[in-house]
């Protein structure tokens, strides 16, 4: 689509090939939070009014949508990487023998549909370069000098390892990789193997990729911005992403992104480019299933809140899940009492700001970074309407997770990413804090009504501090999860009639 696509002097044609784009229908590939999978489909059916499947490879879901609604599909808060389909293979049969199988991926790319998913990843970047401009034009304006970076560069530690999983990850890096799992890097293509983000994220930089040089492809799709000279194409950068997960191959992802990535080349004429690339390719492989797709998000869409960073960062999209578990409704009050940097309640004052949210941590500088990260927040709600302060319902407190200075039964809903014993604290400590922490919980939720959503890797010691309070918690659901390779579990309890006992002097 041409550069101009966008603005008001567009021609009958132009604006012809626009309304075209637009109606196109794309199946859109989305990786979402290890166990959330459910979660992410109904806020899709909610959202886009679209029926959504589940990957048997975990973490990812399939939907249906106009091209139209795109932007749509970047704003919705529990996934993490969008990709459009350019065919999915549910039963594909790969031969034993190392090259022909190979040779059959390399076949596969003259067969696939490429057009209709190009024009689509076209119209994507085309909104993407708009968002760009009116950024750079907020940041030009008097209202938002000196602001924070919103764009979060939060941690790039994407790519750990599972057992049971791979997501695609924005980031790519080299991992060691586990069972049937392969992530060797070729030069000009790269494979990659990301997992959920654990909690424990790290600050990272992302390279900056634009898709400038866009061009139109062999198979008629013009993919790309416009063109030079007379009618001479820009060349367009690629790199193919190989996610392979599967013990019966008798391929790396290495050698599949290699071979397939060469194909890609003599097909399209493009040229390879690990780094600076403006279209990524993804072939995913999970047992006989292959899922061929081209990326839709640079970077993951879970970076989008937290700019000041600790030793643990849980991802928005896990935050969002997590929320919504307990099923927030106008009015509550919603604590996070051990907040870090504030994921929980930002996510939570952004997407439920009907109720409100309270932060709180005992380390001073966890609630100096949450303070920053609000105070971010708000400067970005007001980039957006600059006519007013929109402010936000959250509030962010210095105090001690065993003595909160809440009324016994005050609290609504408690959300909270628990201490794991790794980065902070101890496994040996959880054993005294967890039975603290769900007595005082327990003091604060309304009896009968409340109810708890905690995140943990360590659930032995959890499950025998749940036993020790089952007069005032009752477990309702378990979530089992994956962060950042370690099994978790996220547990959804709810507040038994019995009233707490507060033995706590006043002063």
């Amino acid at each position: 689509m041409a550069e101009a696509a966008g603005d008001a002097g567009l021609g009958p044609a132009a604006a012809q090939q626009g309304a075209e784009l637009a109606e196109l229908a794309a199946v859109i590939g989305a990786t979402v939070p290890t166990g959330f999978e459910q979660t992410a489909a109904e806020e899709v059916r909610e959202k886009l009014g679209s029926a959504s499947r589940i990957s048997k490879d975990r973490g990812k879901i399939y939907f249906e949508v106009p091209a139209r609604s795109l932007p749509q599909v970047h704003r919705l808060r529990s996934v993490d990487n969008l990709f459009v389909v350019v065919q999915e293979f549910k039963d594909y049969q790969f031969k034993e023998n190392k090259e022909d199988a190979l040779k059959d991926l390399e076949d596969l790319v003259k067969k696939l549909p490429w057009t209709d998913p190009l024009k689509v990843w076209e119209l994507n970047n085309s909104l993407k370069k708009k968002k760009t401009k009116r950024k750079k034009h907020n940041l030009q304006s008097p209202a938002s000098r000196g602001k924070l970076s919103d764009g979060g560069e939060e941690g790039g530690a994407d790519q750990n390892n599972s057992n049971d999983q791979e997501d695609c990850a924005q980031t790519p890096v080299a991992v060691e990789a586990t069972g049937g799992q392969d992530t060797e890097h070729p030069q000009g293509v790269t494979s990659r193997n990301g997992v959920e983000e654990e909690e424990e994220e790290e600050d990272s930089e992302q390279p900056d990729v634009r898709a400038e040089a866009q061009a139109s492809s062999e198979s008629g799709s013009k993919a790309g911005e416009g063109q030079t000279g007379e009618g001479e194409a820009k060349v367009l950068r690629f790199r193919v992403t190989c996610n392979r997960a599967g013990d019966k191959h008798s391929f790396t992802s290495n050698e599949a992104a290699r071979d397939f990535g060469g194909a890609v080349q003599e097909h399209f004429q493009w040229k390879a480019d690990m780094t600076n690339f403006d279209v990524e390719v993804l072939l995913n492989i999970h047992s006989t299933e292959v899922v061929v797709g081209i990326a839709l998000t640079e970077e993951s869409l879970h970076r989008r809140n937290i700019t000041h960073f600790g030793p643990t960062t849980l991802r928005s999209t896990l935050a969002y899940g997590m929320l919504r578990l307990c099923d927030p409704q106008p009015t509550d009050i919603i604590v996070d009492p051990m907040c870090g940097t504030g994921a929980i309640p930002i996510e939570g004052a952004a997407e439920w700001p009907c109720c409100y949210h309270i932060a709180g941590d005992n380390n001073p500088q966890a609630v100096k970074r949450a303070a920053n990260n609000i105070s971010s927040l708000l400067r970005k709600n007001e980039s957006k309407d600059s006519s007013a302060a929109l402010g936000a319902p959250l509030d962010v407190i210095q105090w001690d997770i065993c003595r909160l200075p809440l009324r016994t039964g005050s609290v609504d809903i408690v959300v909270t990413d628990m201490p794991f014993g790794k980065r902070i604290g101890s496994k040996k400590k959880n054993w005294d804090l967890y039975p603290a922490c769900l007595m005082e919980m327990g003091r604060i939720c309304t009896p009968g009504t409340g109810r708890a959503v905690l995140l943990t890797q360590d659930k032995k010691c959890f499950a025998k501090a749940l036993s020790r309070v089952g007069h005032i918690w009752r477990r309702a659901q378990t979530v089992w999860v994956n962060v950042g390779g370690l099994h978790a579990a996220v547990y959804l309890l709810r507040r038994t009639p019995e009233p707490a006992q507060d033995t706590r002097p006043f002063w």
